[in-house]
């Protein structure tokens, strides 16, 4: 079947399903897609790579496929597959790795730019299907959207009560924004379309930013709503502990849509529940998938999502297509048009 290209899925069991494809195919580079996406998706990579991929359910690099890095030469991963060293000692003939993702806190960039591996992601695509989440996520808590709906389920919606599901107003509320990157600017200019006070904590003044720098101390102290857009690394890592928790307002609400480990999940679940503050809306957690036995889903206060951020057709399209085109370009020895260690070309 011409244009086809190598299509074999692999699950714990070793059970493959195979397309043909027309032309020798070990000629073509294996490449481990560590997840199924929508062949719809992947277009460009026809009759370009033998790809072996990994199974929907299994959360990280499946055994199967770790049996093929001695023989692979590019890694399409998603945001929690771990690249670590050890695969990479495995991987003797890897020459990209894309991550389908903004972030790259799942991989060893270090190691990898001391092999020359150049490491691709992709950027600004999400940037507004991840603010529009984190404002759906804000006055989703702020109005109590999931406690009320519950409530209205379980009968207890008797008639119109005046004090009933009382939530809070955005309009003259301070939001607080801690990390003023692309994702937190796109935020900021949705939320001063309610009338929002707006500050910010970085590491340092960002221009072109609405609101107000601010130090975090100030910003977790004064906020109605705090909200994270950060990336992960050293200095933010629990970031967000029971000191900062209670520095904060006890009628302020929480929200994550940058990354799980930002936020210290056990203190957060002791803030809500001794009433620290009034309420936390999380699209990332630690871990991810958190649990069904966690004690957050107890919490009427607390609001879930499974890291839904991104979760737009359009957006998840795209981000699977620039992955591609990271992926084929470092197969041919090209530059990656979105590459986070761009000095291995120097």
């Amino acid at each position: 079947m011409s244009g086809k290209f190598t299509y074999t899925v692999m699950d714990l069991s070793l059970e493959n399903h195979s397309m043909g494809m027309d032309g020798p195919m070990s000629e073509l580079p294996l490449i481990i897609m560590t997840h199924p996406l929508p062949p719809e998706w992947t277009t460009s990579l026809k009759g370009r790579v033998r790809l072996v991929i990994g199974p929907a359910d299994y959360a990280g690099i499946a055994p199967a496929l770790l049996e093929k890095l001695g023989e692979t030469e590019g890694i399409l991963s998603l945001l929690f597959d771990r690249v670590n060293a050890e695969i990479l000692s495995k991987s003797i003939r890897l020459r990209v790795i894309s991550n389908m993702a903004v972030g790259v806190d799942n991989i060893d960039v270090a190691s990898c730019t001391l092999r020359k591996i150049p490491v691709g992601n992709t950027p600004n695509v999400l940037t507004d299907a991840t603010a529009d989440l984190t404002m759906a996520l804000l006055l989703s808590a702020a109005r109590r959207l999931p406690e009320a709906a519950v409530d209205a389920r379980n009968g207890l919606w008797k008639l119109w009560a005046p004090s009933g599901w009382l939530g809070a107003d955005l309009r003259g509320a301070t939001l607080g924004i801690i990390g003023m990157g692309k994702i937190g600017k796109a935020v900021a200019e949705r939320a001063a379309g309610f009338g929002m006070n707006i500050i910010y904590s970085d590491n340092q003044k960002q221009a072109e930013a609405k609101g107000t720098f601010v130090s975090l101390e100030k910003l977790l102290a004064t906020s109605d709503f705090v909200s994270i857009h950060a990336p992960l690394n050293k200095s933010t890592q629990g970031l967000i502990n029971a000191k900062a928790l209670k520095t904060m307002k006890k009628n302020a609400i929480l929200v994550n849509a940058a990354r799980g480990p930002i936020v210290d999940m056990d203190a957060l679940a002791t803030a809500l529940r001794e009433n620290w503050i009034a309420g936390a809306a999380l699209d990332v957690t630690d871990p991810e998938p958190l649990p069904p036995d966690n004690p957050l889903y107890d919490l009427s206060n607390c609001l879930v999502v499974p890291h839904i951020g991104s979760a737009t057709r359009d957006t998840r399209k795209k981000m699977a297509e620039m992955a591609c085109e990271n992926l084929l370009a470092g197969l041919d020895g090209k530059k990656l048009p979105y590459c986070v260690n761009p000095e291995i070309y120097l």
